[in-house]
């Protein structure tokens, strides 16, 4: 029998923090037909604060890599609030990391790992690896060090 996301999840054996509510104008998440969209998301840690700091400055890249792990829990909080289950996702299309690093860091796409390694293991090889981009920007809202989008093919 083939373990399910949901299951593969609950055996990672870590946490999903609070879904973040919108801080503007706009919505955490979109279903158009079989996809859904997923506007970015900050590092929520389960107290619901933010990961605060700027890789290549005040944290490394081993710690952007784990802030960039938490943006990932931090989506999958934002599908099970709103959808029920990571069951609902059959696979990843499309990850956009953004990296608020330093003007000399360089990499961008270890960082994003954090991440991606999250959706694999939760989704598998085959679906939970989607395309991707790993950029640096100068700033991130509320000085945060990572904020990842993703696309999404519903079941």
């Amino acid at each position: 029998m083939k373990t399910s996301a949901q299951d593969r999840f609950l055996n990672l054996g870590l946490s999903l923090p609070p879904a973040p509510k919108p801080l503007g104008i706009y919505k955490p998440y979109l279903i158009d037909g079989k996809y859904l969209y997923l506007s970015g998301h900050g590092p929520v840690q389960d107290d619901g604060t933010l990961i605060i700091g700027r890789v290549g400055d005040d944290m490394d890249k081993d710690q952007g890599k784990l802030a960039a792990r938490q943006v990932g829990l931090t989506m999958l909080s934002t599908i099970v609030t709103n959808l029920g289950s990571l069951n609902s996702i059959k696979r990843v299309i499309k990850v956009l990391g953004m990296v608020g690093c330093t003007p000399d860091f360089g990499s961008h796409p270890y960082v994003i790992n954090g991440c991606s390694e999250l959706f694999e293991s939760v989704w598998g090889a085959e679906n939970g690896i989607g395309v991707r981009s790993a950029v640096g920007m100068g700033s991130l809202p509320d000085h945060i060090p990572v904020e990842i989008e993703a696309l999404f093919e519903l079941v």
